[in-house]
């Protein structure tokens, strides 16, 4: 077992104690209810996190302002009627040792007030908001004097409502006061823009206000983005100037993130295969200027490694978001060293990051986000012979949600190893922590009694012999293979095929058909090699019919894979389909 010693010490932020240095993340779940009051639904979401042992817990954002919603579920802190609701969160948090704070925010050029009220955004500066493409409006200084209240009188009502401390979104030069910060989105040539000090303006007299309304003892978190990473946004140099300025204007603590929306939003939300603790550096600099604790984000998502952070005085916290949406226990099974226990997250960004806009959190390891309370597992009054054909995900995780109510569980596999298709997905470049699925659910069905018999056929013998109460079929997908003439020539071959070693693919020219997230990936799995002086220049193009590709890809996915097809050659035709596969080669057409 490995010792968790720093990572389970106690440990403060001004007048707020933590049992841990585990931090909720803050993330948007579209769960509240539509007038802004936190919902049965996300109440559960937030308490099942501190009931797993999160030191602290931060609310997604909560606005100031409800004639600018942020999100079509937008949790309100603009009027009193929130108080007792929030009253009721923070006292059953505090019931199991948490502590928890709302994040505070006016979504700025973000605000979606447009499509719901027909207010339009606004922001330091007239410009279209590249997130929702909506026309944004200068702020006068009456009404920035205005919003400053605003924050303050929300702060005041955070301390009534019993929450310990609160965030102050000043990140990503995204939402209102993050825009203010940056240069990418403040380009006023008053007081509060044309240089640093005045783009700093607007947060100083926000951070004021917020200690005139709550009290100086009232812990204020910062989230801050330690580099823009974007041309002409704010660099870590100059995150090193201001934060000491921020500290001595009342904040007590950093969240030291990096990137800005759009830009860089696959730093904001690291996918797949990208570096764990890809924003520790940042934090480590932060911490050189500053005498207040800072705290690291960005794939974090096991806890020793953030005990590692911790050991070597990278930051004071760690903040975990995904990882606690995967398992909202792994802090409670961190501590008790069973570390093979916590369902691993694998930044795939499906069921949250990446999400259709308007459908609330899920997760595609821990189906019980959002159902907490309808999803939990318990006993079931009489054990049934369960036999489960396929172990897969799916199979897997029928098989152990089985085993623990105490039924009979086999699943039968005819490969010789668990994980279904999630072994090809895992196959091209950045996509091989996927694999950590099936192997925390294999461990899982074994250890709540469940058997597994692997390189096994299910038959109609099979079946009659075991006599099983319940089947369940969990034997996958097949790959469509489109109508097209010449699609059974001995060079066409599928991508599965590709992936799984069955099809060797020659050094030379490869075309690809279809451009979604299979044939993209396989596409930068053929092109990798390059001009590997051993395999040979691998020549790939993309054929797709829509008029672009990677659509149904997660957005910071998309954008790393969209980068290194460009960088590899990968030549891509869009609007173009395939009429005919030949010998040598297959004629397309370009447009209707």
């Amino acid at each position: 077992m490995t010792a968790l010693t720093k990572l389970f010490t106690p440990f403060g932020i001004g007048a707020m104690k933590l049992k841990n240095r585990i931090v909720m993340s803050p993330m948007h779940t579209d769960f509240a209810e539509a007038d802004g009051s936190v919902s049965e639904t996300l109440h559960n979401y937030l308490i099942a996190r501190a009931k797993g042992g999160a030191g602290l817990i931060t609310t997604e954002i909560c606005t100031i302002d409800g004639l600018s919603p942020y999100m079509p579920c937008t949790v309100g802190i603009w009027d009193d009627k929130f108080i007792p609701i929030f009253r009721k969160l923070t006292d059953e948090a505090h019931s199991y040792g948490a502590k928890i704070i709302p994040q505070i925010s006016h979504p700025g050029p973000e605000s979606l007030a447009p499509f719901f009220n027909g207010n339009q955004p606004v922001g330091p500066s007239p410009q279209l908001a590249e997130t929702t493409k909506q026309m944004c409006r200068e702020l006068t200084r009456e009404e920035i004097q205005k919003l400053v209240v605003q924050y303050g009188e929300a702060a005041s009502r955070a301390r009534e409502a019993g929450f310990d401390g609160m965030e102050l979104h000043g990140a990503h030069a995204y939402m209102l006061i993050g825009s203010f910060l940056s240069a990418l989105r403040n380009r006023r040539t008053d007081e509060y823009g044309g240089s640093i000090e005045g783009r700093l303006k607007f947060a100083l007299e926000v951070i004021g206000s917020i200690r005139a309304h709550a009290g100086n003892d009232f812990p204020l978190i910062m989230r801050i983005s330690g580099d823009e990473l974007a041309p002409g946004g704010r660099t870590i140099r100059e995150t090193q100037y201001i934060a000491p300025i921020l500290v001595e204007a009342g904040v007590d603590a950093f969240h030291c993130s990096a990137g800005s929306m759009p830009q860089t939003s696959w730093r904001i939300m690291p996918p797949t295969g990208t570096p764990l603790g890809i924003n520790v550096p940042l934090a480590t600099a932060l911490k050189k200027v500053v005498d207040v604790p800072v705290m690291a984000v960005g794939r974090i998502n096991d806890p020793r490694f953030a005990e590692n952070i911790l050991q070597r005085n990278e930051a004071d916290l760690v903040v975990m978001g995904r990882a606690l949406i995967a398992d909202p226990d792994l802090p409670n099974k961190a501590a008790e060293g069973r570390f093979e226990d916590i369902a691993p997250c694998i930044a795939c960004g499906l069921g949250c990051s990446g999400r259709k806009f308007g459908t609330a959190l899920t997760c595609v390891v821990n189906p019980t986000v959002g159902k907490e309370k309808e999803m939990a597992i318990v006993p079931s009054p009489q054990s049934k012979k369960v036999m489960v054909i396929g172990a897969g995900p799916a199979g897997l995780e029928a098989g152990r949600v089985a085993a623990l109510r105490g039924h009979q569980v086999v699943i039968y596999e005819k490969e010789s190893r668990v994980g279904g298709q999630f072994h090809l997905a895992a196959v091209p470049p950045m996509k091989q922590e996927l694999v950590k699925v099936p192997r925390y659910l294999a461990t899982q069905v074994e250890k709540a009694g469940g058997k597994l018999k692997l390189n096994t056929e299910v038959t109609p013998e099979l079946i009659a012999d075991f006599r099983p109460d319940v089947a369940i079929v969990a034997t996958g997908a097949e790959p469509l293979v489109p109508n097209i003439p010449g699609i059974d020539g001995k060079k066409v071959v599928t991508a599965h095929k590709v992936l799984a070693g069955e099809a060797v693919i020659p050094k030379g020219n490869v075309l690809v058909i279809g451009g979604g997230m299979v044939g993209c990936e396989v596409a930068e799995f053929l092109a990798t090699p390059g001009d590997n002086p051993i395999v040979g220049r691998t020549a790939v193009t993309i054929v797709e019919m829509l008029d672009d590709i990677g659509l149904d890809m997660v957005p910071e996915v998309r954008v790393l894979t969209m980068q290194k097809l460009r960088e590899d050659g990968v030549v891509i035709h869009t609007s173009t389909k395939v009429k005919e596969f030949l010998e040598d080669g297959a004629i397309v057409i370009k447009g209707d």
